[in-house]
């Protein structure tokens, strides 16, 4: 990949994540990975020569062990490279310091994070990894996006090593206020960090407040606006920083939702159910911060309340597993499974389970056709980023039926407000807005299902992408 013009959409781009797009298995060999930055990024790289550096979750031993081939080609001419990563490294940077101890910060310390000194030492090695391979394999002049708070330190590394190169961040999660982000031990190298970039992109104008708050505070420079102005030894240079609120490829959902399978599967989903008169739908990796336990808790109330009736009604929870190596994920995993057994075994019947739990990987058109069946989405995380679920599942209401409800504590609840917004930390405010969409009169729900999806059309990944990528290159 070489140089090949001044524009944006013709400069050299390299991205460099945690994961590359594809993932190694010893049975089946490379196969594309799971996760929602893959699935983003590979729809708007599909149609653009790139680059893509990342891990590919297999472990780089000291041993050895049998020769593996080299990741294959990407979409649209996507090329891959990969970087190796020891099973000590995997735990120290990623199991320890960024979903110990960064992603529950960010996550308004739902849970307690935990701060290692060791582990973050890992952390930098790791991003120092990362930062001197794109040095190494950038072309001149080129673009480069890196993402996510697994990789906060390689903006500022990586300038140091190449000082030619165009350096976009994007953090994908949340990110929090002053209050919370000060008992970060390693602050400072974090904002010194992301500020190595020319570009700084958040979810939320909240996150992005939250940033210019903290470079005022803990590295006493004064920014202007949306722009901070850092002074090295070069000379001084202009920092942006902005949100892009991140969306789906709209159009790929909306047309795998019509297509004739999909519609004879999700007729065939509703059969398996009983034919119930509504079906209640979450999608959610098994994540604490989803608020999983939430939504059962509040649907299980509603049926003990009588308000809801298993006999007509039934609540189906796709949890994908996620980062099971990790204590906190395990722990909500049992959770979860307690409250579902619980409540079906108080309320269902020979014949009538009312809550339905599903904890495995679900294939995309498989998941289409639930959004395709379920007549109420239920979204109540209690912080997220963004949250794609809930703009899926609006894509695939072509008919404009179906009711949203959304915690007002995702990124997507700014865009959203035609959604039935919640508290999720509010049961009774969560069982009325359950009660409102499952009950709402048509013309209501295709009210608000219209308005949501012409956000959701409007606002696509494609156009995130691209104001993205516009704003690196210095355009307006």
């Amino acid at each position: 990949m070489s140089p090949r013009g001044a524009g944006h959409e013709d400069s050299p781009l390299v991205v460099v994540a945690n994961r590359l797009p594809v993932e190694y298995d010893e049975e089946t060999g490379w196969r594309p990975a799971p996760g929602g930055l893959v699935t983003a990024m590979e729809s708007v790289l599909r149609d653009r020569e790139s680059l893509w550096i990342g891990w590919s979750g297999r472990y780089e031993e000291a041993d050895g062990g049998p020769e593996i081939p080299p990741p294959p080609t990407g979409a649209g001419g996507m090329v891959l490279d990969e970087v190796p990563l020891t099973r000590a490294e995997v735990k120290g940077y990623y199991e320890g310091c960024s979903n110990g101890a960064i992603w529950p910060l960010y996550h308004d310390a739902i849970v307690t994070p935990v701060y290692h000194r060791t582990q973050f030492q890992t952390y930098r090695r790791v991003n120092e990894k990362f930062a001197r391979r794109a040095a190494e394999v950038a072309p001149q002049g080129a673009l480069v996006w890196v993402h996510d708070y697994q990789l906060q330190l390689v903006p500022r590394m990586l300038r140091q090593l190449r000082p030619d190169l165009r350096i976009g961040f994007f953090l994908h999660i949340p990110f929090p206020p002053v209050e919370l982000f000060s008992q970060l031990p390693w602050r400072r190298q974090i904002l010194e960090g992301l500020l190595g970039a020319d570009l700084v992109g958040f979810q939320t104008n909240e996150a992005a407040l939250n940033f210019l708050r903290l470079v005022r505070r803990f590295l006493a420079l004064q920014p202007g606006g949306d722009r901070v102005v850092v002074d090295e030894l070069s000379g001084s240079r202009t920092v942006r920083v902005e949100a892009f609120p991140i969306g789906i490829r709209a159009q790929d959902y909306a047309t795998l939702a019509d297509e004739i399978p999909t519609i004879e599967r999700a007729a065939e989903i509703r059969r398996d159910l009983g034919d119930p008169h509504t079906i209640l739908l979450g999608v959610d990796r098994l994540d604490y911060t989803k608020g999983i336990d939430v939504r059962i808790r509040a649907v299980t109330e509603l049926f003990e309340d009588g308000e809801l009736d298993p006999e007509s009604t039934v609540f189906v929870q796709v949890a994908t597993p996620s980062r099971e190596n990790v204590e906190e994920y395990q722990r909500i995993r049992d959770d979860v499974e307690l409250l579902v057994s619980r409540a079906n075994g108080d309320l269902g019947k020979l014949g009538v389970t009312p809550i339905h739990y599903l904890h495995q990987p679900m294939p995309r058109a498989e998941l289409t056709a639930m959004y395709v069946a379920a007549d109420v989405m239920l979204v109540t995380p209690l912080r997220d980023g963004m949250n794609l679920v809930c703009k899926e599942y609006v894509a695939c209401r072509t008919e404009e039926t179906g009711g949203l409800v959304l915690s007002e504590f995702t990124g997507a609840a700014n865009q959203m407000h035609d959604a039935w917004l919640v508290n999720p930390y509010d049961i009774d405010g969560v069982k009325r807005s359950i009660m409102d969409a499952a009950s709402a009169l048509p013309q209501e729900s295709q009210r608000r299902m219209t308005s949501l999806r012409h956000g959701v059309f409007e606002h696509d990944v494609e156009r995130w992408a691209a104001d993205f990528l516009s704003r690196l290159q210095g355009g307006s």
